[in-house]
């Protein structure tokens, strides 16, 4: 599983989030809402990595989920984006490619 993040996200959380260098930043699953699974949707909020089961770095901040809401990704890559008319996180769910197949 990869996390993905484009620069007007990473510019997003610097500025909305106020995220800075040695912070990181958890995704997490919360129920309600709507999602990839039914009646979930992601969360984020600041928070310190504990049993991580993805991550990426940029400038300093670590991105990453922890191994208990893997579960909710089934076998997808996380992207996340801004809607640039809401001006607010954007999250979209790529197929996993394992070994140059499509699961």
């Amino acid at each position: 599983m990869e996390i993905k993040i484009s620069e007007d996200a990473f510019k997003w959380f610097h500025d909305e989030m106020e995220v800075a260098t040695g912070e990181s930043v958890r995704f997490f699953v919360r129920y309600g809402g709507s999602g990839l699974q039914p009646g979930f949707s992601l969360g984020v909020t600041k928070d310190q990595p504990n049993e991580a089961a993805a991550e990426v770095e940029d400038g300093g901040v670590i991105y990453f989920i922890e191994q208990n809401d893997l579960w909710y990704f089934d076998g997808h890559d996380l992207a996340v984006s801004v809607n640039d008319d809401l001006q607010e996180l954007d999250y979209s769910y790529e197929t996993t490619k394992k070994a140059g197949k499509e699961e």
